[in-house]
């Protein structure tokens, strides 16, 4: 009951930060030029999923715990690092 309050305030930002990722993916949808280089949003991608994998290693969390969090990363690419930082509870 102590978390919907808490998730209230964070809404705002969250739906801005969810229409700038999905404005950042219409843009840009792949990660990759034509030449094989990285895009402003790969590497953008790239340093917020090393951070979130960095950050869910170091937590003291259970195993399950650390393998859902790590497949919400993983199969949601820039999405579930930002849902991994707002809503994991991670000290």
């Amino acid at each position: 009951m102590h978390r919907f309050p808490a998730f209230l305030t964070r809404l705002p930002s969250l739906s801005l930060l969810l229409s700038a990722c999905t404005a950042l993916l219409l843009t840009a949808c792949s990660g990759r030029r034509n030449d094989g280089s990285l895009t402003i949003f790969g590497v953008l991608y790239l340093i917020v999923a090393i951070a979130a994998v960095i950050s869910l290693l170091k937590q003291d969390w259970p195993v399950g715990k650390k393998i859902i969090w790590g497949v919400v990363i993983w199969f949601f690419p820039f999405i579930g690092s930002i849902i991994y930082f707002l809503f994991s509870g991670r000290k």
